[in-house]
């Protein structure tokens, strides 16, 4: 296990060995781990989370304002990548980390997992004949944002079982869990 973090924010310890902390795999050659579907699942729920919080409240905002679909597509997109980092980054501050490597983190951690999470996502909606334009008093959009959200886990998670087996994307993060 690696040590317990310091809580003063003016200091931050080095690296965890990333594989060490993996509490669900056991070693495998060349220092990759096997990494539980479990594992995977759980930080692509995360990555859902802030993804699903910045997509809506782009087309809130968006929509309120008057803008169009691309406009609106792309604060979506935008606060997605906003709220899937500072969701991390709350974890990770917590264990003392401070700010600017809480945002290294958190950018290591989150990025591709995000990035394919959004294309996923995006793609989907507007493969839905209508989705965007319905707006959001219609169940055609909030049906197929849910289904592309739903398209978007199933498709990420494998990803993210690949990045942690490698020491990347979220076991980052666990290292500063508690």
């Amino acid at each position: 296990m690696p040590a317990e973090p310091v809580h003063d924010a003016s200091h931050h310890r080095a690296a965890p060995d990333h594989d060490a902390h993996h509490h669900d795999a056991h070693d495998h050659p060349a220092g990759r781990t096997a990494t539980s579907w479990s594992a995977a699942a759980q930080a692509t729920l995360h990555c859902l989370t802030g993804c699903a919080i910045g997509e809506v409240l782009g087309m809130v905002v968006g929509t309120a304002l008057g803008w169009g679909n691309a406009g609106t597509v792309v604060l979506s997109l935008v606060l997605a990548f906003v709220f899937g980092y500072a969701l991390t980054m709350r974890g990770v501050l917590r264990a003392g980390v401070d700010v600017r490597t809480a945002l290294r983190i958190a950018l290591t951690a989150d990025t591709v997992s995000i990035a394919v999470m959004e294309v996923v996502d995006n793609a989907t909606v507007l493969a839905v004949p209508g989705a965007l334009d319905a707006g959001l008093g219609s169940w055609l959009f909030w049906v197929s944002l849910a289904g592309a959200l739903a398209l978007a886990f199933v498709l990420t998670t494998p990803v993210n079982r690949w990045m942690i087996g490698r020491g990347r994307g979220h076991a980052v993060v666990h290292a500063y869990h508690h």
